[in-house]
């Protein structure tokens, strides 16, 4: 069996440079202050994974197959029209822990806002509090594909 490398790795790129490169001021203001929040959580400095993902502290993962890595613990990117939150594998489960938190949107495992205005910061920082220090609780996998070891 071929094991491939992650493609997202830390880089030393400039978290600060990064932002300030952003085309929307509201999107670089929002991220700025995910930055501050994400590094009071965490007591970690923040980092750039890939091109476009700010991560907070990292964990290793091995799944059954044998594929392994390292992924931030908590992190976000600035994608077009959104912000996407990196918190959880299980963003329906985390999210239904938090109904007040305002607008957003959920795949498997991250959660969608458009921008902090939209959400109830206190909430959002309680839900990424509790997203750092469960510590990625895997969940249960039944599509068939890579399993937690």
């Amino acid at each position: 069996m071929i094991m491939t490398s992650n493609k997202t790795v830390p880089t030393p790129a400039d978290v600060e440079a990064f932002i300030d490169s952003l085309d929307d001021a509201q999107q670089a203001s929002d991220s700025h202050e995910l930055v501050a929040m994400m590094a009071e959580i965490s007591g970690q400095p923040p980092v750039m994974w890939g091109s476009a993902i700010i991560g907070f502290g990292s964990y290793h993962y091995k799944y059954a197959s044998g594929r392994e890595g390292d992924w931030a613990q908590i992190g976000f990117s600035p994608r077009k029209g959104k912000i996407s939150l990196y918190v959880t594998f299980d963003a329906a489960g985390l999210t239904s822990d938090f109904p007040e938190l305002g607008t957003y949107k959920i795949s498997k495992g991250c959660i969608y806002i458009k921008r902090l205005a939209d959400v109830d910061m206190s909430e959002l920082k309680k839900l990424i509090t509790k997203a750092y220090v469960d510590d990625f609780e895997y969940p249960e996998c039944t599509h068939g594909k890579e399993q937690p070891a």
